[in-house]
């Protein structure tokens, strides 16, 4: 079900293209949050460290921290998503991205879960 990325546990991903990640929410963490309504998007050139807050998202239940889930500087933002935050619900892992983000230390993704272990860490949750 989840494409071939790198996971975190606050159900974040991130897609490596050279020394840019393409960072985004999964789909379980879309289906939690329900219809999403708002995106705050961080400034470009703005540097996070991993597990900072760098937005939020709003939905009909809750607003939800975005966060890092490596250390980097922010090189895009989604801004389809200011005119469209629904386009998380409808594309969780493709056009509904939310940063584009240049790596501190590519060798911490090695603190990331791959796809089988972030299914596997989704079916512990769930029990």
């Amino acid at each position: 079900m989840y494409p071939d990325y790198y996971y975190s546990k606050e159900h974040e991903w991130i897609k490596m293209d050279g020394d840019t990640g393409t960072v985004g929410i999964t789909e379980y963490a879309q289906e939690q949050l329900g219809d999403i309504v708002f995106v705050e998007l961080p400034e470009v050139g703005k540097e996070f460290q991993a597990g900072d807050s760098m937005g939020t998202i709003e939905s009909v239940k809750a607003v939800s921290d975005i966060y890092a889930p490596l250390a980097g500087k922010i090189a895009e933002v989604n801004k389809g998503l200011e005119e469209k935050p629904e386009l998380i619900n409808e594309s969780a892992h493709d056009q509904g991205w939310i940063v584009k983000m240049v790596l501190a230390d590519k060798g911490e993704l090695d603190s990331l879960m791959k796809k089988d272990d972030y299914e596997k860490f989704l079916s512990e949750e769930a029990d």
